[in-house]
């Protein structure tokens, strides 16, 4: 394998990292910004507060896009076993 190719899967890897867990990680950061703004106003500070909802829109987020992002994984599956093919040969 030579340095290209190991740039190439470097770079493949980073961007499925990114398409994979950025929806996940930017929701989960907007709900609790949004519930931490809330705890605020009321003065309430319970961990569950922002636990709970966090771990609700995260469910709703995997159960809507975890096809996609199985889809995502599978791609870059195959794109690191075709890049390792190549090089063998």
């Amino acid at each position: 394998m030579s340095p290209h190719d190991v740039g190439a899967v470097l770079q493949r890897a980073l961007y499925t990292t990114l398409v994979v867990g950025g929806p996940i990680v930017l929701v989960s950061m907007a709900v609790g910004l949004v519930i931490s703004v809330l705890q605020a106003a009321t003065q309430i500070n319970e961990a569950t507060l922002t636990f709970v909802p966090k771990l609700l829109v995260v469910a709703l987020i995997l159960m809507l896009f975890g096809s996609a992002m199985a889809g995502q994984l599978t791609d870059f599956t195959r794109f690191v076993f075709e890049a390792a093919t190549e090089a063998g040969k």
